[in-house]
């Protein structure tokens, strides 16, 4: 350090309550971003993607009990549901009622115009059977209310569970109205060694829905 030498003013103290001023200030940008953060995060959980955990063993193969998915609410805004989607939600009454709100998770079969039939323990979209490799355990589909064909309205969706024998879906509740779904599963993030992307599987031999 260099000695100033006599008759030469020290340098002056920090001015009275700079250090206090510099805590605010940091305290001020700390909390902005919190509560920017916390404004992205609702925007995200109303308009973009929300997280949803698997409760039941009807997706089971596919989705365990326990596992955690994000699902995406916005893309299917604008280019809607397709055969295979993974979906979540709201039972059609008087289901949603016996759920007590909680909303549901099953698989896409058809949409609006489409012929499904249950037979021989397959299904058929119109005319053709389906090749389903997620169905759990290879399990057979069987009618759930004596009922086994259903013709898709427009706005609707017929739906599945992988897990065929301890599904209640569209066998039992019928069609569902798109207006009631809440979005398209598309990742499963936990547990972490199940993480990976949900895939839509393709249906080769049908044809698109009649309009």
């Amino acid at each position: 350090m260099i000695d100033p030498g006599p008759g030469t003013p020290a340098a002056p103290d920090a001015a009275p309550g700079a250090g206090r001023r510099h805590l605010t200030g940091l305290a001020r940008d700390v909390l902005e971003t919190l509560l920017l953060t916390l404004v992205i995060f609702v925007a995200m959980q109303a308009f973009v993607a929300r997280v949803y955990g698997v409760e039941m063993a009807s997706m089971e193969g596919t989705l365990e009990p326990g596992q955690r998915v994000v699902v995406d609410e916005l893309t299917p805004r604008f280019g809607g549901y397709a055969r295979g989607d993974i979906v979540v939600f709201q039972p059609p009454a008087p289901w949603d009622q016996t759920l007590g709100g909680q909303p549901l998770i099953k698989r896409v079969i058809g949409v609006g115009g489409d012929t499904i039939m249950i037979r021989d323990g397959h299904v058929e979209v119109n005319g053709r059977v389906l090749v389903e490799p997620y169905v759990f355990d290879g399990q057979p589909t069987d009618p759930s209310s004596g009922r086994s064909t259903w013709l898709v309205p427009q706005g609707e969706l017929f739906v599945l569970g992988d897990h065929r024998q301890a599904s209640a879906d569209s066998r039992v509740f019928g069609t569902i109205p798109i207006s009631r779904v809440i979005g398209r599963a598309w990742l499963r993030f936990l547990p972490f060694d199940t993480f990976g992307v949900l895939s839509t599987p393709v249906y080769p031999d049908l044809s698109p829905a009649a309009k």
